[in-house]
C-alpha cells in the first residue's frame, strides 16, 4: 500500500484526522543534526509524515515529532592517526508545519558525552572543549529546502538550515541530509566538514607538539524522529 494510503491507518492518521491547521515545533540536529525555534501556535498537519511533491495537495507536510534515537559522530586526525567520537545522548524534536520547508526543530547533545575510545584522549577533549562552561552543542532549524525524492517514494533529499552552536560560538549552516519515513516515523541523516577553529576551539596540540589534532573535521548523524500531537516549543522533549 502506498505510504499516502497507509499512514491514515497509522497512529498518525489516527491522531491527525481529529485535529487543524499547520503545526507547532517543540524546542529540543546533529548536532546534529539536529533547534530551539519557537513558531506561533498553529495546530497539527492532518497527514501523513512526508510525502512526495503533488501539486494538487501542496507540498510535503510534516507533524510534531519528538526524537527517539540519536547518534552524533565526528571523525578526526591527529599526528597518530584517525580517531572517531561517538555519542548518543542526543534528544530534540521538530515543529510541524504544511510544508516541510516551514518545519522548525532542534537537536542538542552533551559536549562531555563524545566518547573516543580512549580515556586520556577523553579528558583532553573535555578540556579543549571547556564542558564546565559550554556543556551542550546545539542545532536550531530554521527552514527546510527539499531537493528531489532519492529511489524510492517515502525518502526525500534536503538541506536544513539553521544555526549550530559549539563552545559558545552560533553560527548560520546549511547542512545536507536525506530524510527516510516509515509508519509515523522520520530518519534524518547526513554528514558535513567542520573547522574546529570557525568555533573558536584552540588547544589542539598536546605534548610539547609530539600530538597535533588538525582543525577539520567531519560530523554524521542519524537521528530518529517519531510522530507526537504534542511538543512544547522551545522545551527540551522528554
Amino acid at each position: 500500500m502506498p505510504f499516502f494510503d497507509r499512514i491514515t491507518n497509522n497512529r498518525v492518521g489516527r491522531w491527525a484526522r481529529g485535529a487543524a491547521g499547520l503545526g507547532r515545533l517543540t524546542g529540543g540536529a546533529t548536532f546534529l543534526i539536529v533547534a530551539t525555534v519557537a513558531a506561533a501556535p498553529v495546530g497539527i498537519v492532518p497527514v501523513g509524515i512526508v510525502r512526495p511533491h503533488d501539486n494538487s495537495r501542496g507540498g510535503w507536510p510534516v507533524p510534531n515529532a519528538g526524537l527517539i534515537s540519536g547518534t552524533l559522530i565526528f571523525t578526526g586526525h591527529s599526528t597518530v592517526g584517525t580517531f572517531v567520537g561517538t555519542t548518543t545522548a542526543v534528544r530534540g524534536g521538530i515543529s510541524g508545519a504544511a510544508d516541510i520547508a516551514n518545519a522548525r526543530g532542534w537537536v542538542e547533545a552533551p559536549v562531555a558525552t563524545l566518547n573516543t575510545q580512549n580515556d586520556r584522549r577523553d579528558r583532553d577533549l573535555r578540556g579543549v572543549m571547556e564542558v564546565d562552561k559550554y556543556p551542550m552543542m546545539r542545532f536550531d532549524l530554521t527552514n527546510v529546502t527539499v531537493g528531489s525524492p532519492e529511489g524510492s517514494r517515502d525518502t526525500l533529499l534536503v538541506t536544513l538550515h539553521g544555526r549550530l552552536a559549539i563552545h559558545g560560538v552560533t553560527r548560520e549552516v546549511s547542512l545536507p541530509a536525506t530524510l527516510v519515513t516509515a509508519g509515523d516515523t522520520i530518519d534524518v541523516s547526513g554528514r558535513f566538514p567542520l573547522d574546529l577553529t570557525d568555533y573558536r576551539i584552540s588547544g589542539l596540540t598536546r605534548f610539547l607538539g609530539a600530538l597535533r589534532m588538525q582543525k577539520d573535521i567531519e560530523v554524521r548523524f542519524r537521528t530518529r524522529f517519531e510522530a507526537a500531537p504534542h511538543t512544547a516549543a522551545g522545551e527540551p522533549a522528554p
